[in-house]
């Protein structure tokens, strides 16, 4: 059986013991590497031997650098399959995290959800947890509302269009014809363009709201 190799960035070092032990009792996973910050992480990042990336959000205080990292690691490797794990809930940062790249995005809280979470994402089927489901609804809503949608392509428009009808990724994939990885990569560039809040301003804006 071939394991599911995992890469596991977080700043606590209790947790992240509790949960590469966690992890390593599944038969089908084994975690390869662990890192406290950014700059440890994309030190030691090497896609030879990491599958999937569990990405804590807050590296440092409040600072979102978990989301700067998964940039960093995507622009090592564009196929990178990173899931942020985190306890903030702030719609704009769960938003901003799935622009930057992520496949999936899951509360700490829900833990027992992460290996299953690194199956689907090991085998591109990857779900957006309840976590970050309504977050995103929310967000594409207010997209096919904005004046900036004449910025969008035509595909764009049209999976927009079908994210406002409560279509699921897989659903959409079906309809259109197209590679769950083409749908992500669309579903980037429209939230680039609607103009998604960089990192830093998501950072300041969890601060004010105190969301720890």
């Amino acid at each position: 059986m071939e394991l599911i190799k995992v890469f596991l960035v977080e700043d606590d070092p209790v947790w992240r013991k509790g949960l590469v032990d966690y992890l390593n009792k599944e038969p089908e996973i084994t975690v390869t590497g662990e890192a406290g910050t950014k700059e440890e992480a994309i030190e030691k990042y090497s896609p030879a031997q990491i599958d999937v990336v569990l990405m804590d959000i807050n590296l440092t205080e409040n600072n979102l650098d978990g989301i700067e990292t998964a940039l960093a690691l995507i622009q090592l490797q564009p196929d990178c399959k990173i899931i942020m794990l985190t306890s903030l809930t702030a719609e704009d940062v769960i938003v901003e995290s799935f622009s930057a790249g992520a496949v999936n995005y899951i509360s700490k809280s829900s833990f027992k959800e992460i290996p299953d979470a690194i199956r689907a994402a090991h085998l591109r089927q990857s779900a957006i947890h309840s976590t970050a489901a309504a977050a995103l609804r929310n967000e594409f809503l207010r997209l096919k509302n904005d004046e900036n949608q004449k910025l969008l392509s035509p595909a764009e428009k049209e999976i927009l269009h079908l994210i406002h009808q409560g279509q699921t990724q897989t659903q959409i994939e079906q309809s259109l014809h197209i590679t769950k990885r083409t749908i992500k990569n669309h579903i980037n560039r429209i939230l680039k363009k609607m103009g998604v809040k960089s990192s830093k301003e998501a950072a300041a804006k969890a601060s004010q709201k105190k969301l720890f």
